[in-house]
């Protein structure tokens, strides 16, 4: 029966690493391993055929090894890009080598029979299009902010008369640059009457601007559901741009019918894990209280102060399935 769990991520994680020690408490047995490592640190052979209708054989890192049918969790976290692996190499060799990794050993562990992912990549790639995830909270019942995704000066002027004032956000954020250094643009109130042609370049993220009270991360594992009030002390309108060990947190109750919409959310998109966001325009009492602004369906916790009882919940639902010898 299978009873390992997968770890799949990049080798300095701390994140991981606090799951990883919690499944080890239990002694559940765990491999950990970043795909883009593939070479002389990462070797393996998968095979399928007449009679064997699962992919089978062995993966091998340089501290464990695993029976591919000994896989009965995956906790897919955040490995390195495979171009990473092959940066030396010329555009075309990386190109070529990296897509040949993707398709090949992360074919394999992207469909390993009966193993469950927290989250299956596809789910999570699925789920990252912030257009996706608007439209299922609003077909959920959630309250979304007023929003425009274009390309076109005209009408986006027309959104900032009608719903103004106007906040700007981006879908992905910024790529690491020719230095190696990535980098964040947060989301800003933007004036109208600097809208010109340039906005046809490329898609463009309007919301108008809720009058909110406080803003609050959601994490839902499994049907476990955490949630902190998050204030900066400047006030500013996107509490990440500041310093984190200075945001101030407190426990908040989710009311039930939010509650219940952020699991119908996840199961829509086949996740087992999301972090939401959400502002309040009132105390939080009341569902209508709650704005949905996006779901991280891989997102980052560690950082909050229930972050202990977050792993918990990672380790009860894995451990639970490589007990189980497979998917729930």
């Amino acid at each position: 029966m299978a009873s390992t769990v997968l770890v799949v991520t990049a080798l300095e994680d701390v994140t991981a690493d606090w799951v990883i020690a919690a499944l080890n408490e239990r002694e559940v047995p765990v491999v950990r391993l970043d795909p883009a490592g593939i070479g002389a640190g990462l070797v393996f052979g998968a095979r399928i055929g007449a009679g064997a209708p699962a992919w089978g054989g062995r993966l091998v890192t340089s501290s464990r090894e695993v029976e591919l049918g000994e896989a009965a969790a995956v906790y897919y976290r955040r490995p390195t890009p495979y171009a990473a692996r092959y940066g030396h190499l010329p555009a075309q060799a990386r190109g070529f080598a990296a897509a040949e990794a993707r398709h090949g050993l992360g074919g394999v562990l992207n469909h390993l029979h009966g193993a469950f992912y927290v989250n299956h990549p596809s789910a999570v790639t699925a789920a990252d299009f912030k257009p996706a995830q608007l439209q299922q909270a609003a077909q959920l019942g959630l309250t979304i902010p007023p929003t425009l995704v274009t390309n076109d000066v005209e009408q986006a002027r027309k959104f900032a008369a009608d719903h103004g004032p106007v906040i700007y956000k981006t879908f992905r954020g910024l790529p690491t640059g020719e230095d190696g250094h990535t980098g964040a643009i947060w989301a800003q109130r933007v004036d109208p009457d600097t809208f010109d042609d340039s906005l046809a370049v490329t898609a463009h993220l309007f919301q108008g601007e809720v009058p909110k009270t406080g803003d609050v991360r959601v994490t839902v594992v499994g049907r476990r559901v955490f949630a902190q009030q998050i204030a900066a002390p400047d006030g500013a309108l996107d509490w990440r741009r500041g310093d984190w060990d200075a945001l101030l947190h407190a426990p908040i109750a989710v009311p039930a019918p939010v509650e219940a919409a952020l699991h119908r959310y996840l199961a829509a998109f086949g996740l087992v894990f999301g972090c939401f966001d959400f502002t309040l325009t009132g105390d939080g009492e009341a569902a209508e209280d709650w704005v949905f602004i996006e779901c991280n369906p891989n997102g980052q916790w560690g950082w909050l102060p229930d972050a202990g009882d977050i792993t918990t919940a990672f380790a009860d639902i894995l451990s639970t399935s490589a007990e189980g010898g497979g998917a729930r």
